[in-house]
This record gives structure tokens, sequence and C-alpha cells, in this order.
């Protein structure tokens, strides 16, 4: 995300901000009872009760971004915020892309770690000296505390122990071989199949209007439903590859081990249905998998 500011005078500050992305995947039409036309985002809860015809309008939907960018003005000075969109820390890095007679305190790059639903000071941007000027700035997220210590634990199984069947590993060569997919594990998994909490934990993001697949990356190796899970430790559990409408939870619920979460699916970059775990830990701005044991699966990494 990307914002840019004119200095006007050295006490007259424009100021520009970068909202987050609309995430909406259905709108609901339904006439009631009395022949009036009704459309929203959920279905009404009374269109049984009602006998109301309900008809669902599929929109195109976008993730929604994990943080924002927002600035503020202070006499002679601009200050720049990150606000935490989600339940979950997240390390930001806020750099300029143009700096003309400006300098920030501290200077850029700067990086902060941002709790969750929070709000950090990233930097004050000033003038060097009186006159005009100019300064572009973007910020780069990712999720997770670069500080997380995982914990030494055995994780459960991710899907009911009578359907497991492991299709790729650790190091598999063919899409776990990036930092983020190095050590998940793809279960075969027929669409509908339950997935479950591998690790109790807090719902950190979820996304569960995407209906398309493929294996072009490019196209599709960005998107996929999943449930993201943060632990105690500040470790994170991905479950990707969710069914549209997959996702049972919701951001900042409580999960236990073994709570039903989702509905396997096959959307994103994937040749088939089945589902993607991994574990994850934010380390210098890059989100890496770690190796994990899993009962059954793996007794040691």
């Amino acid at each position: 995300m990307r914002a840019h500011v004119r200095w006007l005078a050295v006490a007259c500050v424009a100021l520009a901000c970068v909202a987050m992305g609309a995430h909406a995947g259905k709108v609901y039409r339904w006439v009631d009872k009395n022949g009036v036309v009704h459309y929203g985002d959920r279905p009404p809860p009374d269109a049984k009760l009602e006998g109301q015809q309900v008809r669902v309008i599929p929109v195109r939907a976008e993730p929604g971004a994990m943080a924002r960018l927002r600035l503020e003005r202070e006499e002679g000075m601009s200050l720049a915020f990150a606000d935490n969109a989600i339940a979950g820390p997240v390390e930001v890095l806020l750099k300029f892309t143009k700096s003309v007679n400006t300098r920030g305190e501290p200077e850029l790059p700067a990086r902060a770690t941002v709790p969750a639903n929070g709000s950090v000071l990233l930097a004050r941007l000033m003038p060097v000296r009186a006159g005009a000027g100019e300064f572009g700035l973007a910020m780069e997220v990712v999720p997770g505390d670069p500080r997380a210590t995982p914990d030494d634990i055995v994780y459960g199984l991710p899907i009911p122990r009578e359907k497991l069947r492991v299709e790729q590993g650790f190091n598999g060569r063919f899409s776990h071989t990036d930092t983020q997919n190095q050590y998940a594990i793809d279960f075969r998994a027929a669409q509908g199949t339950p997935v479950l909490a591998a690790r109790a934990g807090t719902v950190m993001q979820v996304e569960s209007d995407f209906d398309k697949a493929g294996l072009d990356l490019e196209k599709y190796g960005g998107r996929a439903n999943y449930v993201r899970v943060l632990h105690d430790d500040g470790t994170m559990a991905l479950y990707a590859h969710l069914r549209e409408e997959g996702v049972l939870v919701r951001v900042g619920q409580r999960v236990r081990t073994g709570q039903r979460i989702g509905l396997s699916g096959n959307t994103g970059f994937t040749s088939g249905p089945h589902l993607h775990f991994a574990v994850q830990v934010n380390r210098g701005m890059k989100l890496v998998s770690i190796p994990f044991r899993m009962t059954g699966v793996t007794d040691r990494p």
C-alpha cells in the first residue's frame, strides 16, 4: 500500500490515506411477505418462517488488507500510523518511495510490530528545511510477531483419522519448494471433508469467498480459501484450499484442538481437492514454514 504527500509549506500539509479493500462475496435478494424487495450481505434470519424467496447474487471478492497506512496532520509534520485489521499481530515495514525535502523520525525504512486490532505510530514526517517538498510512502505487511518462539508440541490431525492420506509432505517437489510451504503437508480430502483444529488458538484470518482453482501459479498462487489460527507461542497454523463458504469459524474466535473449523475444498493453486496444512512464523518480514510433529504423520521434524 502506498501514500503520496506534497508539502505545500512548512506548516501546511496535504494528507493521503490508503483504505482497506472491500471484502464481500455475495449479495442476497429477497421479497418479503408484503412484496417488498430487499438486498443485504446476509440472508434474512426469518426467511424460512415467512416463506421468503432468497436469491444469491455472486459478487467478485477481493481479500481484505491486513493493515492500513494512516496519515494524520500535526503542526509542521505528518504522523504515519499502521492500523492492524486482523485478530493477531503483524509486522510492518514503512519506507519512502519518494523523498524531496522530507525526513522521518525515526529514519525510514522503519519496522514495527502492531498488536491484534491495534495501532502503532511508525514515524513522524517533516521537512528538512523551509520550502516545498514531496514524499511517497509504501508499507509492507507480514502476519505474525517476529519474536515468536515455537513450543515443542505434537499437533493433532487436521482431518478425521479414517480419512487420513498424505499426498505431499515436507520439501514436496510439486509445490513445497518455497519458504512459506517447505514444511507443509497436503492431505487428500474430498470436498466437504471436515477440517479440524490441530492445535488450540485464536482465529486470526479467514477467506471463504473464492470459488476458482487451477494450476496457473500467477493466477491462483496467491488466492485460496483458508483459516489462519494463532497459537499461544506466536506460531500460526494455515489450513488452506477450503471450499467456497467452507469456513465454519469467525475471526477472533478461540478454538480448541479437534474442533471443526472448516470444510475441505479445491480452491486456489491446486490440482485437486485436498487440505494444505502448515505451521508458520514471521522471520525478518518474511513468512516461513517450520518443521512440526503430528500424531500419526510425523514423529519428528
